[in-house]
């Protein structure tokens, strides 16, 4: 199976084993395009659902893949700890809202669905747990909002009880859908959302960073070998 991974930050990129003194293959629309193992192609994105959305775009029609693992780190809506490992089993997008004309919230016209599901997210979680990795699943929110304590995260919380939220993969996940490309994601936890300490965690997301780099590239060969 032909995949690629996608980050929307150079620093999860270069969490991989030698990425960082990786050059670029390619460039497009911006998007720096690298060969992070044999036949196997990453980006950074950047950060956002339409920075997140083109670089999937590209990866879908210019490169072929035929499926898009997206891994980083996120904000836990719950008490899991800093660096644990998250399997993504399904995104909304919170941001989105035409309750006015009767829609239900976060319904993503076009394609008219709320909840968009990940590729086979148990069999990843056992993919991981073969490598020793403690790993479980969670609905993830995504937003072009960095999610801080407060009236809106609380918001968010209360009305699609997510596991995390983050900025870009629920956009990689409805392009994936509209090309028929499969999608999984992988994300470790970088804070909190209600904790005060939430800054000071989020600028020191090291930890996090090295659980995120320890399992990207075996999980992704363990899924290029997958067979249809």
């Amino acid at each position: 199976m032909k995949l690629a991974l996608q980050f929307a930050m150079p620093a999860e990129l270069h969490a991989l084993p030698g990425a960082r003194d990786l050059a670029p293959i390619d460039t497009v629309s911006g998007v720096p395009f690298y060969e992070v193992a044999p036949g196997l192609l990453a980006c950074c994105g950047g950060v956002s659902k339409v920075n997140a959305a083109m670089a999937a775009e590209i990866l879908c029609l210019r490169f072929g893949v035929e499926c898009i693992l997206n891994a980083g780190v996120a904000g836990c809506a719950t008490d899991l700890p800093i660096g644990q490992i998250v399997v993504a089993s399904e995104f909304v997008q919170h941001d989105v809202d035409t309750t006015a004309v009767g829609d239900p919230i976060g319904l993503v016209s076009t394609v008219n669905r709320v909840e968009f599901p990940t590729w086979e997210p148990e069999r990843c979680v056992e993919l991981l747990r073969r490598q020793g990795v403690s790993a479980v699943t969670g609905r993830v929110a995504t937003g072009d909002w960095f999610a801080v304590r407060g009236d809106r995260s609380r918001w968010i919380a209360d009305t699609f009880r997510p596991t995390l939220v983050e900025m870009e993969g629920g956009a990689i996940a409805q392009v994936c859908l509209r090309n028929n490309v499969r999608f999984a994601a992988v994300k470790s936890v970088s804070d909190h959302l209600f904790s005060e300490k939430q800054a000071e965690e989020y600028f020191d997301f090291g930890q996090a960073l090295e659980s995120l780099g320890a399992v990207v590239l075996p999980l992704a060969r363990q899924l290029q070998e997958v067979e249809e």
